[in-house]
């Protein structure tokens, strides 16, 4: 292909994805059409993938294609054996592999350009992308360890940590800012670059698992302000735009989260909501008993409801129960109840983690409902289940003042006739706080893995309709 041919045909596919970009991210804001926004996306990546491939500047295509067959591998190995349960630990994954690329694109342009062939402003745009990709893949990789539990999930914190935290991010700044004064100073690029990765580690260690939804958007963000920052650095169009549209788009969904849980941004990333308790401190299993209840009593009550409200949660994840949750949930529905799913902003550990999960087992759109929509129903409603959710349904959110959690808008679960709890144990959520909730007389503790009990109550209700339907 000739020289101009190719670069026509490059812009041409450049202007093509971006356009499918921006539609694709249109359509991801309703339910209805995301799948639809996704594969338009998928299809503009692989128009700016091939117009990259075919550009004139391309002089040796054997790193490439070894690139090209590594990333597919790797990609098709986690697409096939990641379950959608460890979608959050997948997506920090991804953050940390494109801001890796990012810091890689940044280093070679520092070593084989001069600065005064970059000009001013890409020397800018090149140090911006090597000190965000830096602290991105650090810290993306923290936030894997947390969300998959090889790295403790409560905040680790240590006196004047955030004084030292910011004091390191000034210097790492100032050294920043020498090296777009001066250029030719490698050793501040080096250092700067170095203290990035650093930063990464520090800023996500003292953030504990409730606020997880928030730094997984936020590293979104920072992975996507890095690729814009590349895209000008190497005078590339299409990382431009894609950049900005990722860096912008999860800037706001992190506060959007952040909003939903009724705290400042600020609070988020220097809390530390969710430390351990302290040594000798009691735990609600020490201190008081519930009644536990059993799948018959479970399926008793259902069976018997006129009304119910799901309310989904971290640990219907784990026990990868939403299949068998949605086959009761048709059930009653067939038996007349009217039955819905409640669904908070912040459940799980990335944002849309509940939505994901249940459209995977083919949940229809219609029955599921958010916070604002479905609170004021809970007073009449006669069973609300919650499937390993916690923070999100505790009332100290509302009534405890001393809470981690107070002041969170939470779905009110508290208010319906009764309230069925499965959960492994009777601990205390992400934020570290007792819910009361637990002893209510009205609740009913269903302890043990929820696939298990669910798939009891699926059969025990089969066997009641069919004695009934006799």
């Amino acid at each position: 292909m000739s020289t101009g041919l190719s670069r026509v045909f490059a812009e041409s596919s450049y202007l093509a994805a971006a356009i499918l970009f921006i539609v694709g991210l249109k359509s991801l804001s309703h339910p209805t059409t995301a799948r639809r926004g996704m594969f338009l996306a998928e299809l503009g990546m692989l128009l700016a993938v091939i117009g990259t491939l075919l550009y004139f500047e391309i002089v040796t295509w054997t790193w490439i294609l070894i690139g090209v067959a590594v990333g597919s591998a790797v990609g098709a190995l986690m697409a096939v054996f990641m379950p959608m349960t460890a979608m959050p630990q997948r997506i920090a994954l991804s953050h940390s592999f494109g801001a890796l690329a990012a810091v890689l694109v940044g280093v070679y342009k520092h070593l084989e350009y001069p600065p005064e062939q970059l000009g001013r402003l890409r020397i800018a745009a090149l140090g911006f992308e090597v000190l965000f990709g830096a602290l991105t893949v650090t810290g993306s990789l923290i936030a894997f360890g947390k969300l998959q539990g090889i790295v403790r999930g409560a905040p680790v914190t240590y006196r004047g940590q955030n004084v030292a935290n910011l004091a390191l991010f000034v210097v790492t700044l100032a050294l920043y800012a020498g090296f777009i004064v001066e250029p030719d100073a490698a050793w501040a690029f080096y250092a700067f670059m170095a203290l990035g990765f650093v930063v990464g580690v520090l800023i996500v260690l003292p953030i504990g698992g409730a606020d997880m939804p928030v730094v997984i958007s936020l590293l979104n963000s920072y992975a996507g302000l890095a690729a814009a920052a590349t895209g000008i650095a190497i005078d590339n169009t299409v990382l431009i735009i894609a950049g900005s549209l990722d860096g912008t788009s999860g800037f706001f969904l992190s506060l959007l989260m952040s909003r939903a849980m009724n705290r400042s941004f600020a609070n988020v990333l220097f809390g530390a909501v969710g430390a351990a308790p302290p040594p000798g401190a009691k735990t609600a299993d020490e201190t008081r008993t519930v009644i536990r209840y059993t799948p018959e009593d479970m399926t008793f009550a259902l069976q018997n409801a006129n009304s119910v409200i799901i309310v989904p949660g971290y640990g219907m994840a784990v026990a990868q129960a939403q299949h068998v949750l949605h086959e009761i949930v048709n059930h009653l529905i067939e038996q007349g109840a009217k039955v819905r799913y409640a669904i908070h902003p912040v459940a799980g550990r990335m944002p849309g983690h509940m939505n994901v999960l249940l459209a995977e087992a083919n949940v229809p759109y219609e029955l599921l409902c958010e916070r604002d929509e479905i609170n004021d129903q809970f007073g009449e409603t006669d069973v609300a289940v919650v499937v390993g959710a916690n923070d999100v349904v505790n009332p100290a959110a509302r009534n405890k003042k001393g809470s981690p959690l107070y002041g969170m808008p939470i779905l009110e679960v508290d208010k319906a006739r009764t309230v069925i709890f499965l959960k492994r144990s009777l601990g205390a959520g992400f934020a570290g706080e007792e819910n009361e909730l637990f002893y209510d007389p009205k609740t009913m503790m269903v302890l043990g893995d929820a696939k298990a009990t669910l798939t009891a109550v699926a059969s025990q209700l089969k066997k009641r309709t069919g004695l009934v339907n006799r």
